[in-house]
């Protein structure tokens, strides 16, 4: 590893770190009861919250191909198997939304989110770098729901949704892709954006005609973004 690659992550560890100490200092955040009541509650073929259930088989499918695919790099396959896990837990949830059924919806994403920094890492940066990242990365992702549910408290898992958001934008600014095709990342990021705002707007969507929520279109756009990313490690080719 080079000494600039050094420094770059030696830049990453400080915002790591930076961030978590402004977590320290965020009030305690709980999990809202309100967020279990969702827009779109039609019980369908004998399955309660239909379309939020139903919409999640696109990340069962999409997971699968790459799992199947792409299994030799231990980031890429817990890619793969968070994405269509996320689609089992997820669907779990919605079929009953509570807080313990929340859990197995938010570790597989967890787990991916924190896969992709280290995939990102070991492309860009350095191979042995990301594949040491990746551990401790899905055990502080790990972490972060486990401190969620014995304290009720959400600042760590904040920490594990933001900080690749912050640190994966630096990764591609800093360091030249090793691959092409990386337009697919930014399509994905683009989609993830776009499901974050269906997620926000779940009520005002489905009080349009009625037809489907803002949460069943995030999990559409969201699994367009997952498709993107699969779409990147199937057209790849070294540069």
């Amino acid at each position: 590893m080079t000494g600039n690659n050094r420094a770059i992550l030696i830049l990453l560890a400080a915002m790591a770190l930076s961030l978590a100490v402004v977590m320290l200092f965020v009030p305690t955040i709980p999990q809202s009861q309100s967020y279990h009541a969702f827009a779109d509650q039609r019980t369908l073929l004998g399955i309660p919250n239909f379309w939020n259930v139903i919409s999640n088989v696109p990340f069962v499918v999409i997971g699968a191909i790459g799992w199947l695919r792409y299994r030799d790099d231990p980031a890429t396959f817990v890619l793969f198997t968070g994405i269509c896990l996320t689609g089992f837990g997820s669907a779990y949830y919605h079929w009953n939304p509570t807080d313990d059924t929340l859990f197995w919806d938010r570790l597989p994403m967890t787990l991916g989110f924190m896969a992709i920094l280290a995939g990102i890492a070991a492309e860009r940066i350095d191979a042995r770098a990301g594949a040491l990242l990746l551990w401790p990365l899905l055990g502080f992702g790990l972490f972060s729901l486990l401190w969620w549910r014995w304290h009720d408290d959400l600042r760590l898992y904040a920490w594990a949704q933001f900080f690749p958001i912050l640190a994966l934008p630096v990764l591609f600014w800093l360091f030249p892709a090793k691959y092409t095709n990386a337009i697919y990342w930014l399509i994905a990021a683009a989609c993830y954006t776009v499901a974050k705002v269906f997620e926000f707007s779940d009520a005002e969507i489905y009080s349009v005609g009625e037809m489907l929520s803002g949460h069943t279109l995030k999990h559409l756009a969201a699994a367009v973004a997952c498709w993107a990313i699969l779409r990147y490690f199937q057209t790849r080719k070294a540069l």
